[in-house]
């Protein structure tokens, strides 16, 4: 599909791509992961990310999915254009040229200048789809935001129409709104043609779709091609007429022309006095495009004799059918007439690869058709290419080799002749099976390092979509579909579309044999609902799992269930859209205690929440958890071992214990290290590293805290969305003073939170606020409100940012920099004990720190006494425990005494730290000339002067 916006040449001047840039360009072609590139190239993945910042702003596009499919088109060293608004899409690239139609162009032009939505119809083979690509190319220019081309013909599901939409605007899964809303939400403010190919199966659903686009986005327009009009008031219908036979002014009209140039496309020549004869065919074939290709293709073996002859046998009109056959009746004549001049095995093929939904090997088609006469095996291949010498496939050359793809008219076409020949459910059955064969390679391909196997995904997912929706809906084939939804289902998590993957475990539940099977599918969709961070779907889906285990007589699985769905309504509140029910928690704990039994998995699970619904500083809640990790190290379930290890460290944060707190966010990392990511351990590796990094940073170990993030953000659900992805790395590059990096992160959250639709997310406010203290220190204050606007609608609502932590530490270290250090005071009004709940004493070593500086600065009459405080509270935190000695050594004076020593000894521990920032601003505390080098290290930060200390 043929649907990714790219700039337009002719509107807007060139950016040149980079070879680097290129070689990046092409690796995400391959949907290589950044690690993968790094290795590939021999750079960091740091310079990856610098790199695919740097294209998608070049290229105007919105995130890796779109600069995957842009990479065919861009080789090393190609100008595009990156700096006008105006955008026209990368259209599918015809494969011969355009013949006429200019007034067909005018009119169907002017249309698109009356209505919204245009519906260009027809028969199949008109010649619809090549003009709407012909008009949407004219009238590029009109719409600022580009021109977005998507072909509907592989969608056998209405449900998917918007997700095959929202993957042609490059907008992936969100994981807080559905496939609509996401479309809604790129579409409402943006001036745009949307291009709809082939509607006609899924007439309802497109109209259901557009009426909500279309009301939402006031300066959509949309061309829709399709054998039907779409029936609704607000539709302009554009009836797309055959080619003309004559010009106006008497002349040869386009059917001729495209007869003429095919015939010498193919190496042939017309005799003169041959134009009244062509004409005659032409009229004979209604002007229909695809019905005079195939005509051309067949002037070589047969002659306008032959063609004549075979018009007159075949051509001939049914009268009285309803007003759907009158459209089809001359294409489909033609196609009788075509097909019966093919051999009897080349008839085969064609009927029989109508099962294919989309392009395909000839290797697939060998495997589906092997052992099937007439066709033998070591045929299918020289059958195919019969097929496309005579225009009934298109070749398609790739990397990977050839794939073949059928024209949907002929594909339908196909698919009647295989009901007449009563074979379509053996070719079904055929295609199914090739298609779980090639579920169960993708699975195995899945759990491999290599990212290799997300290509050969995409290019079979609609096969198995199609082969799942044919199976699901025949009563003998529950088991194999059973089979195939389950497996799409794992490979579409994997994928990093979390949304499909919950709707086919669900699907198989509907589909298994029996109760414990159901269950079993119920809880991979609550997985992947959690991973979408939809925690209300998750209980209602655990819940319905548990009622399934409980029919199927397995107690056991019931109480872990209900035990996960008590664990989740206290460990993960903002994952959810309600608040809970009182007394909630309580009775599915108790529900889980009478079905569990003496299972000791289902105990470890229940142990663990009861633990979460305790208070982090009660000391029953520790023995809780020791409890259930005793448990569960018993019976070795890392899964529950993670999940009381979450609890520990939330308890070892609130009690100081950093470097406690991080060895068991450590330890939760290395128990997942040896699972695959599932939907099932999901929210296991979700909240591992996001731990893990928070634990890294509260321990001032600022690498490790990079690492976690890193990790976090190649977590496939979170892949494609940049504000969640990029949301850690925000915080620990703004410390650790790679503000460039900053910035180029916060380009990609603030692309994909827009992208998303602006959600609420308490969660995410941190990076958001991370990224306006580095907009301040650098001086651009016009930015910093931006995103202090950001953080304001994104804040949980009812929370302040004194409760949270960072807000304070945030604003007070921008004060220090720029303003008197008594304003820094008033900012940290909070004293750092009473940062008490796991999530701000992260914040607590470094909101002390700066406490004590600020006060130390300041002149503050408890200075000595804040020191003294910040230092016990700083402990475990180089960084803090550093910007303390740095403090205490002002009080000591500077000079080449003890205060100088200090403050030597805090620059090297900032160094040893990688707290790039901190240890420049200590080089112009010792000043001299070790200030002018930290004033020249700060101006290559982009940080402005700093006042403080003045010099």
């Amino acid at each position: 599909m043929h649907n990714r916006g790219m700039a337009n040449e002719a509107a807007s001047p060139a950016v040149s791509i980079s070879a680097r840039e290129s070689e990046v360009l092409a690796a995400l072609g391959e949907h290589l992961t950044n690690a993968e590139i790094g290795a590939r190239l021999f750079i960091s993945v740091r310079t990856v990310e610098s790199h695919v910042s740097s294209l998608l702003r070049k290229l105007r596009v919105d995130d890796r999915r779109a600069l995957a499919a842009l990479s065919a088109h861009l080789p090393a060293g190609t100008a595009v254009a990156g700096s006008a608004p105006t955008a026209v899409a990368a259209l599918p690239s015809p494969l011969t040229p355009f013949v006429g139609r200019v007034a067909e162009r005018a009119a169907l032009t002017r249309a698109l200048r009356e209505h919204r939505l245009v519906t260009a119809t027809g028969p199949g083979g008109i010649g619809k789809t090549r003009l709407a690509l012909s008009v949407a190319a004219d009238v590029g220019d009109r719409f600022a935001d580009g021109v977005w081309y998507v072909n509907l013909v592989p969608v056998t599901d209405p449900v998917m129409i918007a997700s095959t939409i929202a993957d042609a605007l490059g907008l992936g899964e969100s994981p807080s709104r559905s496939a609509t809303d996401s479309v809604l939400g790129w579409l409402a403010g943006r001036e745009t043609l949307l291009v709809l190919d082939n509607c006609e199966h899924l007439l309802d659903g497109v109209v259901v779709l557009l009426e909500r686009l279309l009301a939402g986005s006031p300066r959509l327009v949309v061309l829709a091609t399709s054998r039907s009009r779409l029936l609704v008031p607000f539709e302009g219908v554009y009836p797309v007429p055959g080619l003309s036979v004559e010009a106006g002014d008497g002349g040869p009209g386009d059917a001729v022309e495209l007869f003429h140039g095919r015939v010498a496309a193919g190496g042939n020549r017309l005799r003169p006095g041959d134009e009244k004869r062509v004409a005659s065919v032409c009229r004979g074939l209604d002007g229909m495009a695809l019905a005079i290709e195939l005509a051309a293709a067949r002037y070589a073996s047969l002659g306008l004799d032959g063609l004549e002859a075979g018009l007159a046998d075949r051509l001939r009109l049914l009268t009285g059918g309803p007003r759907i056959d009158d459209r089809h009746r001359s294409l489909r004549s033609t196609l009788d007439w075509s097909h019966a001049l093919l051999p009897g095995p080349e008839q085969a093929v064609l009927r029989r690869i109508s099962v294919f939904a989309g392009p395909f090997t000839a290797g697939a088609a060998a495997t589906v058709l092997a052992g099937w006469p007439p066709v033998p095996a070591r045929a299918v291949a020289t059958s195919l290419a019969g097929l496309a010498d005579q225009s009934l496939l298109t070749a398609i050359p790739e990397p990977g080799g050839t794939r073949y793809r059928v024209l949907e008219t002929i594909r339908q076409y196909g698919a009647d002749r295989l009901e007449d020949a009563d074979e379509s459910a053996e070719a079904h059955a055929r295609h199914l099976g090739w298609c779980l064969a090639e579920s169960a390679e993708l699975q195995a391909a899945a759990r491999e390092p290599t990212g290799a196997w997300r290509a050969a995904f995409d290019r079979v997912a609609d096969e198995l979509r199609a082969a799942l929706t044919w199976a699901a809906s025949a009563a003998d084939r529950a088991p194999d579909a059973y089979r195939l939804a389950i497996g799409l289902a794992e490979l579409t998590f994997a994928r990093g579309m979390p949304g499909e993957s919950q709707r086919r475990y669900q699907q198989a539940a509907g589909l298994a044999a029996d109760d414990r099977a159901a269950a079993a599918a119920l809880r991979g969709a609550a997985g992947a609902a959690e991973s979408r961070q939809f925690g209300t779907e998750a209980l209602r889906l655990r819940r319905a799992a548990a009622d399934a285990a409980i029919r199927a007589g397995d107690r056991a699985e019931a109480a872990t269930d209900l035990g996960r769905n008590a664990e989740l309504i206290t460990r993960g509140p903002g994952l959810m859209n309600t608040g809970p029910v009182a007394g909630q928690v309580e009775a599915l704990i108790a529900e889980g205690r009478e079905l569990a039994g003496g299972d000791p998995a289902a105990r470890a699970r229940l142990l663990t929440a009861e633990a979460f619904n305790g208070a982090t500083d009660d000391p029953a809640t520790a023995g809780l958890v020791e409890r259930a990790l005793t448990l569960a190290r018993r019976i070795g379930d890392p899964l529950i071992e993670s999940a009381a290890l979450d609890q520990l460290t939330a308890i070892q944060l609130v009690r100081g214990e950093i470097r406690a707190a991080a060895a068991s966010a450590s330890r939760r990392i290395e128990l997942m290290a040896p699972l695959p990511v599932t939907a099932v351990s999901g929210l296991e590796f979700f909240d591992g590293f996001t731990m893990a990094s928070d634990c890294a940073v509260a321990a001032g170990d600022l690498p490790a805290a990079r690492s976690h993030a890193e990790h976090l953000r190649d977590l496939p659900f979170n892949r494609e969305e940049g504000h969640l992805a990029t949301v850690r790395l925000l915080v620990v590059t703004a410390l650790a003073g790679d503000w460039d990096e900053t910035a180029a992160l916060a380009e990609r959250f603030h692309e994909g939170w827009n992208r998303a639709g602006r959600p609420r997310a308490g969660n995410l406010a941190r990076g958001a606020y991370a990224a306006a203290m580095v907009y301040g220190l650098r001086g651009d204050d016009d930015a910093r409100a931006e995103w202090l606007g950001i953080v304001d609608a994104l804040t949980t609502p009812d929370r302040s940012m004194a409760e949270l932590g960072y807000g304070e530490f945030f604003d007070a270290l921008l004060l220090l920099h720029r303003g008197p250090p008594q304003h820094a005071v008033e900012v940290l009004a909070t004293p750092p004990e009473q940062l008490t709940q796991w999530f701000n004493s992260v914040w607590r070593p470094w909101n002390a720190a700066l406490w004590a500086e600020a006060s130390v600065l300041s002149g503050h009459q408890d200075a000595a006494g804040r020191l003294g405080h910040a230092r016990v509270m700083a402990a475990g935190n180089p960084v803090a425990t550093a910007i303390v000695d740095r403090a205490a050594a002002m009080t000591a004076g500077t000079g080449q005494g003890g205060g100088h020593n200090a403050l030597r000894a805090a620059a090297a521990a900032f160094a040893d730290a990688g707290c790039r920032y901190q240890w420049a601003r200590t080089l112009v505390f010792l000043g001299g000339e070790q200030r002018a080098q930290g004033e020249s290290e700060l101006a290559r930060m982009g940080a402005v002067p700093t006042a403080w200390p003045p010099g």
